[in-house]
């Protein structure tokens, strides 16, 4: 069987600049959360979809800002999209997926912590992180853990993630403190490229083991002298952009696979929320 993984927080960003725009029956707009319910409603009728959890942020920081001034906030989020989240979060519910809402953690952190304990499960095919974010591609595992782009319907197994990136997924991190992650307020070495970045780690997969001297390195690269002297002059600030960009796996999740089974929506939750939100052809369709 596959388990699926859902990154909720994109999937309501996705619908917030894909759907239309809707007002409740109270003059609220609601139109992501109504794009969020119609599009996992269309994934739960796969009959492929068998298991599901879905992880949303509560809010935008977490422990990462504490770790650095620059990381991502939720300054310049729309408000009318930010008044969303729980809505999102209830219609998660009341689909009948299991739902976990992160603080102090990240979506991410959840996402990879569900794969890394179910990826292993002898009844456990395949696990499939629904989700088109770079972070996540350092779950990928061999063709055990993947990550799926619903909407461009893209698969990247582990051979997928180095045809992409150029590295393997456990040097994802190390490419991100390289290449930094504008989404994520990272900003990377100084002249640090992708081409760069993904030639220096295939050769030595993590930061640490790529030498100071550049005439010590085991890939050819243009202007190797002037990225070793940036990385030796800026080497504790990558290790702390790392870390950053390394998800973390021990997020409480208690979840066990029976628990990920989908049942089907809560009937009562679900009428009651497309009333709020007044979605009247959904559950029809359910």
């Amino acid at each position: 069987m596959d388990v699926h993984l859902i990154d909720g927080t994109y999937e309501l960003f996705r619908s917030w600049f894909g759907a239309p725009e809707a007002k409740s029956p109270r003059g609220i707009e609601v139109g992501a959360t109504r794009g969020f319910l119609r599009s996992m409603a269309a994934m739960l009728r796969d009959s492929s979809v068998t298991h599901v959890g879905c992880a949303f942020d509560q809010t935008v920081e977490s422990f990462r800002n504490d770790l650095f001034d620059g990381y991502k906030t939720g300054e310049g989020l729309e408000p009318a999209l930010f008044a969303q989240f729980a809505l999102a979060e209830r219609a998660s519910r009341a689909l009948g997926m299991v739902t976990w809402p992160m603080v102090e953690f990240e979506a991410d952190d959840a996402l990879a912590t569900a794969a890394a304990k179910l990826r292993d499960h002898p009844e456990v095919d395949r696990v499939v992180i629904a989700s088109p974010d770079k972070d996540l591609c350092q779950c990928v595992r061999m063709d055990d853990v993947v990550t799926l782009d619903r909407r461009r319907e893209i698969v990247l197994n582990e051979q997928g993630v180095r045809a992409k990136f150029g590295v393997s997924p456990q040097s994802i991190p190390d490419y991100l403190a390289l290449v930094g992650d504008a989404a994520d307020g990272i900003p990377g070495i100084p002249r640090w490229g992708a081409k760069s970045a993904s030639a220096v780690l295939a050769a030595h997969l993590h930061l640490e083991a790529i030498p100071d001297d550049h005439e010590a390195w085991n890939a050819k690269v243009r202007g190797a002298a002037a990225l070793a002297k940036n990385l030796r002059e800026h080497r504790e600030e990558a290790m702390l952009y790392r870390q950053l960009a390394t998800l973390r796996t021990d997020v409480p999740i208690d979840e066990s696979l029976d628990e990920l089974r989908w049942r089907g929506p809560k009937r009562d939750d679900l009428e009651a929320l497309c009333e709020e939100l007044g979605e009247r052809d959904l559950l029809k369709r359910i």
